[in-house]
């Protein structure tokens, strides 16, 4: 996404979809991808969901170039899966949200 528009937008079609498929609250997986160089990156995306309760797990690429980061979590409501979302957007570089 490259502006705010298209952000907003997606993030407002997330909010619907999240609120018509799930009952509130509920648990959530998100799915990261960082560099496996980055340390530091990968250590602040588990900070950012470490006081939340949430099971998080990790996995190198079978080259060892990337790792990908499981995080599952009871969450409030859709927003807060947004503000999160958003969060990792803005703190951490080089990293993917699936």
């Amino acid at each position: 996404m490259t502006s705010d528009n298209s952000s907003d937008e997606f993030y407002t079609k997330l909010r619907k979809r999240l609120k018509k498929t799930s009952d509130w609250p509920s648990e959530y997986l998100y799915k990261f991808i960082v560099p496996s160089s980055d340390q530091a990156n990968l250590d602040k995306l588990i900070s950012i969901f470490d006081n939340l309760g949430a099971v998080i797990s990790t996995k190198q690429s079978s080259k060892g170039k990337y790792t990908s980061v499981s995080i599952n979590v009871t969450l409030k409501s859709p927003d807060i899966v947004i503000e999160k979302y958003k969060q990792v957007g803005e703190e951490i570089e080089n990293v993917i949200s699936l």
